[in-house]
């Protein structure tokens, strides 16, 4: 890996490195950037078939991975448990990321709650007894597929267990880490609200707040009801709120962590018009005008 990020700091349009780099991430569980190095690698050499493979296998992981926590959280357990088998089927060799799967497999026992409670009172007798590494598996396997399907509230209830248990400073930091995601959870999330991935580039996010300013923009919504026109203000303002936030790499970065902004006043000069007049304005920009009472037509510059 250091080899690869080396060559490529001297040339960054070297196929090779570029592969080896994405290799790295890869088996680190690292598929999204991963693909990312495997793309620029085939831009760079077309042929190279070793990045080929490397980055259709990446997203196969990624999308079965990805189906097989929605039906998990959807409660489709048998269809997940299918969808997680298929998964590990595509790259026995990447051991980290198919241990992830083993771990939202074992979750689904819940599918056959006879089994799963007869597992839970045995493990509960292992903890009684003073025989805790069988117990601390099972609630390590299912706090892991919790944090990975996003189901924090379970988690920190499980690794409270495990922390009850045995208290080290592993159990007590990941007890801290799902704590902090149930916190996060309970916010906006403000990447929903403009419809971009945690990891989106400042242009993505620019361009996910033109579209949906414009989609939840009062003025554009005057002649619906009255209950529409409330909604979609509501809607206006969480996205001025979430690009003012996401915009900003020193609140993007306290919001990221789990700091709440409103803490330190970070919002209180929040205004949703003032920021859509400031990201509109100036040449050629966009602007509403009325043709009559209650109608507004788009004019772009």
């Amino acid at each position: 890996q250091s080899v690869a990020s080396d060559i490529l700091r001297m040339d960054s349009t070297n196929g090779d490195a570029l592969y080896v780099r994405g290799l790295c991430l890869y088996y680190e569980d690292c598929i999204d950037k991963a693909v990312q190095f495997f793309i620029q690698a085939l831009r760079m050499a077309p042929d190279h078939e070793k990045a080929r493979l490397a980055c259709r296998n990446a997203k196969a992981l990624k999308a079965k991975k990805e189906e097989g926590n929605r039906a998990f959280k959807e409660g489709n357990f048998e269809e997940a448990y299918s969808l997680y088998t298929d998964a590990l089927t595509i790259d026995p060799n990447n051991i980290k990321t198919n241990a992830k799967l083993y771990c939202n497999r074992a979750t689904n026992f819940s599918s056959w709650p006879n089994v799963y409670q007869t597992w839970l009172s045995n493990f509960s007798m292992y903890i009684k007894h003073g025989c805790v590494c069988p117990a601390l598996l099972i609630y390590r396997l299912s706090c892991s597929s919790y944090m990975d399907t996003e189901m924090y509230e379970e988690a920190v209830r499980d690794y409270e267990k495990v922390y009850q248990t045995e208290k080290t400073k592993e159990h007590k930091h990941l007890l801290k880490v799902a704590q902090l995601e149930l916190k996060k959870s309970k916010r906006k999330d403000y990447y929903k609200v403009l419809g971009v991935e945690k990891n989106a580039s400042e242009d993505e996010i620019k361009k996910a707040y033109h579209k949906r300013a414009l989609m939840h923009h009062p003025d554009r919504h005057s002649g619906a009801s009255a209950e529409v026109q409330k909604e979609e203000e509501k809607k206006f303002k969480e996205v001025g709120e979430a690009f003012t936030v996401l915009s900003d790499p020193k609140k993007k970065s306290r919001y990221d962590s789990g700091h709440d902004l409103e803490d330190d006043g970070g919002m209180e000069d929040f205004d949703a018009n003032n920021i859509f007049k400031a990201f509109f304005g100036g040449p050629g920009g966009f602007s509403f005008e009325a043709s009559g009472p209650g109608n507004y037509f788009f004019q772009f510059g």
